[in-house]
């Protein structure tokens, strides 16, 4: 009984170390380099402008308060 539990976890951790290892050598270099282009395209103008035109409040209705005390 107790060789069988122990054949179990030694197939099971090879199992673990096999997919492991078979996954990083799918992903590869050109993962990083993807990751890498698409931080810098997060980063850029046309992105940035995107998020900042949703920041940005509508004019219809707007009273120019901010809420800020400028007195």
């Amino acid at each position: 009984m107790n060789g069988v539990v122990i054949a179990v976890v030694a197939l099971a951790v090879v199992a673990i170390v096999l997919a492991f290892v078979f996954g990083a050598r799918r992903r590869g270099p050109s993962d990083d380099i993807d990751s890498f282009r698409r931080q810098i395209d997060a980063l850029s103008p046309e992105s940035r402008r995107q998020t900042s035109d949703r920041m940005r409040p509508s004019d219809e209705g707007s009273t120019g308060d901010d809420g800020g005390d400028d007195h």
